[in-house]
């Protein structure tokens, strides 16, 4: 008889406890297998979802520094666009200011008054018009046109009046033909410039002067504004040369064997002088 009043049973299990306590612990192991499983379970379902959250960051991530590059590569594309635009409007700008400047400035110039002559700046002044030689004439070549302008401008140089420069000219023409003539006697002659080659004694240039007689050194003598001065000189020397004939003023400078000679050229020296004093004006 228990303490509570109840009888024992005599047909009941002699050790209900341990069979309690055995049944107790067998359920307690598998509640306890059910929990670890289900941790298990819970631990491999959190891992997954924590590495799928992970994954959808990193994602995330890429995607939004795409995005960045995009927008930053738009916005330099946008920037580059703005630029190019102003500097297009800049140069469409400035080519219409250019333009209104060259399209207003005839009408600005015709309409500015005219400026103080106090403040003007002094023009300068035009070079002269250095005179043409005038072409060779009375069948002249442009070797013996030049030959006479020398004699011309170095009379006029001298003073000379223009009747001694007709003389001279028409000397010049008989003596050499109003070329510059070395000597084939003096091969020292040569050596100057010279037109051709005489063989008169030693008489050289255009008056055909000699150096024995006076009249200078070869080589002076070779120049034909010297042979001039050295003529004209001599001209000057002889008394009323002015009133003379042609052919008398220039026999009594070059003492010729045939004075008669120098009066056929007085016509043409004469338009050779004219059209070389004509051209100095």
């Amino acid at each position: 008889m228990r303490d509570d009043g109840t009888l024992d049973d005599p047909y009941a299990p002699s050790s209900p406890t341990a069979h309690l306590e055995d049944g107790t612990s067998t359920e307690r192991t598998t509640a306890a297998s059910r929990l670890r499983a289900y941790a298990r379970d819970l631990t491999g379902r959190r891992r997954a979802q924590v590495a799928l959250a992970t994954g959808v960051v990193c994602c995330l991530g890429l995607a939004a520094v795409a995005q960045v590059r995009d927008e930053s590569a738009d916005a330099a594309t946008r920037g580059a666009s703005a630029a190019g635009s102003e500097l297009a409007q800049r140069a469409e700008q400035q080519t219409a200011s250019r333009g209104l400047d060259r399209t207003a400035a005839p009408s600005a110039s015709a309409t500015a008054t005219p400026a103080d002559p106090d403040t003007t700046a002094p023009a300068r002044k035009a070079a002269p018009a250095r005179p043409t030689r005038p072409a060779p004439v009375v069948g002249l070549d442009r070797a013996q046109m030049q030959n006479a302008e020398t004699i011309v401008r170095t009379g006029r140089k001298m003073g000379v009046p223009r009747r001694g420069l007709v003389i001279a000219v028409a000397t010049a023409m008989q003596e050499s033909n109003l070329y510059n003539v070395a000597s084939g006697v003096l091969p020292e002659s040569q050596d100057y410039p010279h037109q051709g080659v005489g063989w008169d004694h030693d008489s050289v240039g255009l008056f055909q002067q000699r150096s024995s007689s006076g009249w200078g050194p070869v080589g002076r003598l070779m120049d034909p504004e010297f042979a001039t001065r050295q003529f004209l000189a001599a001209l000057e020397q002889v008394p009323g040369w002015e009133g003379m004939r042609l052919t008398d003023a220039a026999q009594a400078v070059q003492v010729s064997a045939y004075p008669e000679h120098y009066q056929q050229h007085e016509w043409r020296a004469t338009r050779v002088v004219d059209a070389l004093v004509s051209a100095e004006r």
